[in-house]
């Protein structure tokens, strides 16, 4: 029996002998490490990375004072109530009508900075909600398969067209291993290579790295990125000149990101779907009436793209809600992401320089292609003119289409905006172009069902579990005893199941 896991935290101990390290220096990292919900004797371990042990030492004590006057308190402290938190409950339960215990927890910590303990959400749902935790516990678990050596072994990539209704769009990529979104965007087209390749682009260059393969469902608008990623890898990799580096999921499912929109759909959604259809339903709003689309489209994008930041910054800083049949690394998926390491995980990411990066930018993406375009130029500006005129209002949940209606009233005002329109319609513009897909490459093996990049598709090779097995001789089990026998023959890593209640990426070695 083997366990990939952390062994027991302990208590770290102040050396009397060091000072203090200067507040000013890790008060970036206290307030960075805070959003993960960890410990306090977590936190204060991870600040070790982060100032020299040699000069400086932090006890528990000393960082629970700094932490306290940074405003930074703990549940204990804040001492709620369900009387206390019904307020902030009533306002956040019609935008996420489906959430749960564990849901409320993570929204009350990162949109309003609440340390509700789980016995009070409790009392509260069982007080003011018991009708609603019936429908949730009439839930059930519906389990699937996918399959990963490590963090960045695999990038998995999809588009989500709900709400193409309304003239959005969807995308998102996600690293499967740690659960972690790298990004997830919204726009008024999801279709375009060059759209969907700068998303990809923008996140390796803000990383530095790619993971070993790309993953999708087919589809054009995926050929940038599978072209991308198998020329950086090839450039970086002579070896694997002749396979293309990402995996066309034609007969199995892309699982991952579609776990993603399931979560998604019942966390984020409800609430944003409701506003949208409230726009139209009262006629204020239709997708076929170009001038109200552009205003629509120059509004609500930006906003919705905050709102979705929001969501992907929560959703990777929280922890997933410990279940015996999730199999190990259990951590806050953006840790995960960074330290592999420190869950017994490897990484397998791949440096890349920023030369090739411009490289394969440069080659694939006209910077001025009108998908780039949030509304035409000279319509944005007479959109913005506009905007300003009526005193830039701020543009929240409640006020969003009445700014709205406001802006397109004053553009109807504007003698210009008819002409602007007209020359828009009779454009050719194509936003959703064809990019042609590098020929003469071979897919890279499949075997047991293993869809990364591990030893051209192999998977674990003898050097890997030497890793792995070092890891686990130097840590002890962990505290609540999950384990997961080995296979004799490796050929399954990550395990994915989800829920209406909890969606998960779970991990074997």
């Amino acid at each position: 029996m083997y366990c990939w896991g952390i062994g027991p935290t302990m208590a770290p101990r102040r050396n009397q002998n060091k000072p203090n390290p200067p507040l000013a220096v890790i008060e970036p990292h206290i307030r960075h490490i805070w959003q993960a919900h960890m410990t306090d004797r977590k936190i204060v371990l991870e600040l070790r990375k982060h100032y020299d042990t040699n000069k400086f030492g932090l006890g528990l004590t000393k960082f629970v004072e700094m932490r306290n006057s940074l405003g930074l308190t703990r549940t204990r402290k804040q001492a709620h109530t369900p009387e206390s938190i019904r307020v902030t409950m009533e306002e956040l339960q019609p935008m996420y009508p489906n959430a749960g215990i564990w849901e409320m927890i993570s929204l009350l910590f990162h949109e309003h900075d609440m340390c509700v303990s789980r016995s009070v959400i409790e009392e509260y749902f069982r007080t003011y909600e018991a009708h609603l935790v019936r429908q949730r516990k009439a839930n059930r678990l519906q389990r699937r398969h996918f399959w990963a050596a490590g963090v960045n072994d695999i990038w998995a990539v999809d588009q989500h067209d709900k709400w193409l209704r309304h003239g959005l769009a969807l995308h998102t990529g996600i690293e499967p291993f740690s659960g972690c979104i790298l990004w997830i965007r919204i726009w008024h087209s999801n279709r375009n290579p060059q759209l969907i390749l700068s998303y990809y682009l923008d996140t390796v260059q803000t990383l530095g790295f790619i993971p070993m393969v790309t993953q999708s469902d087919p589809g054009t608008e995926n050929f940038g990125i599978a072209n991308a990623q198998t020329m950086l890898r090839q450039m970086h990799n002579s070896a694997l000149q002749g396979y293309v580096q990402h995996r066309w999921m034609r007969t199995k499912k892309n699982i991952s990101p579609e776990i993603a929109w399931s979560q998604l759909r019942r966390r984020f959604a409800p609430e944003f779907e409701g506003l949208l259809d409230l726009g139209v339903e009262s006629g204020w709003y239709n997708p076929d009436n170009v001038l109200q689309l552009m205003v629509f489209h120059w509004l609500f994008i930006p906003w919705l793209q905050q709102e979705l930041n929001s969501y992907q910054d929560r959703i990777n800083n929280s922890l997933k809600r410990r279940d015996r049949n999730k199999i190990l690394p259990h951590g806050v998926p953006n840790l995960i992401f960074d330290r592999a390491e420190d869950f017994g995980a490897l990484d397998f990411k791949v440096t890349v320089s920023q030369d090739t990066i411009d490289h394969v930018r440069t080659l694939y993406i006209t910077p001025d292609h009108p998908v780039f375009e949030l509304v035409p130029q000279h319509l944005g500006i007479f959109i913005e003119e506009c905007y300003n005129d009526l005193g830039r209002p701020r543009v929240e949940r409640i006020s969003i289409w009445t700014v709205y209606l406001s802006l397109l009233d004053r553009m109807r005002q504007m003698d210009e905006v008819p002409v602007l329109l007209q020359a828009h319609s009779e454009s050719n513009f194509n936003m959703e172009d064809e990019l042609p897909l590098l020929s003469g490459l071979r897919d890279l093996h499949e075997v047991n069902n293993y869809m990364g990049g591990v030893g051209y598709g192999t998977g674990l090779q003898d050097e890997h579990l030497r890793v792995l097995n070092a890891w686990e001789e130097d840590n002890e089990p962990d505290v609540e005893g999950h384990y997961n026998e080995i296979d004799a023959e490796p050929s399954v890593w990550v395990e994915a199941f989800s829920s209406d209640e909890e969606d998960e990426v779970t991990h074997i070695v």
